[in-house]
């Protein structure tokens, strides 16, 4: 039991950290809302959003989603699309400005922003399946459970952290100069993912 929730969380920490578009727009979310209370909303999203892709890898589901060639390649192609505009829309931002212009964003926009970062990025579900439904094969019963539980709890806890994060760099970095940097890094690294994507993308033609 034990080594099942060690496993669980140690490859969701793994899965987790890299930067990407669901991490950057939870930590811009913390550091532009003026109280964290408004920023839960985007960590709740993000949160149940990898619960759901977490427990359908573990159920077996997406693998059998994910086995339908046509399926696969619409998934790919939309999240490409959406990761070049995400990425793009990351290095235009401004941020001096996101309290007053798109960084303080309203729960309804956050909730539709957050989903939109943490199920149009192939790469994200792939990862998911590939690592964390994969490995679930190697447990059954209780340990299965507690194995997917942990990988749930630290996705939350993360989550929390990195709105937490952001809140007190935006405390901080009032000239925004950090961010900015932050932002054109974060950008950088999203392209990167949509190069990856667009790679495998054109392998299946």
């Amino acid at each position: 039991m034990l080594g099942a929730i060690l496993h669980g969380i140690v490859l969701a920490f793994g899965l987790i950290l890299p930067l990407g578009a669901q991490n950057v727009f939870v930590f811009n979310q913390g550091v532009s809302q003026p109280k964290f209370r408004r920023a839960i909303p985007v960590v709740i999203t993000a949160a149940l959003c990898d619960t759901i892709l977490i427990l359908l890898a573990t159920l077996g589901v997406s693998v059998i989603v994910l086995s339908v060639p046509a399926l696969q390649t619409v998934i790919f192609t939309v999240g490409l699309l959406f990761l070049l505009y995400m990425g793009w829309s990351i290095w235009r931002s401004v941020p001096e400005n996101l309290s007053q212009q798109e960084g303080a964003m309203s729960p309804k926009k956050q909730i539709m922003i957050a989903i939109s970062v943490s199920l149009l990025n192939p790469h994200a579900i792939l990862d998911t399946v590939g690592v964390i439904g994969t490995s679930s094969l190697n447990y059954s019963g209780s340990e299965k459970i507690a194995f997917t539980a942990a990988c749930i709890i630290i996705s939350w806890l993360w989550f929390l952290g990195l709105a937490i994060a952001g809140k007190v760099v935006g405390n901080f970095d009032t000239k925004g100069k950090l961010l900015k940097a932050i932002n054109k890094i974060s950008a950088i690294i999203i392209w990167v993912v949509a190069l990856y994507i667009a790679i495998e993308l054109f392998k299946m033609f």
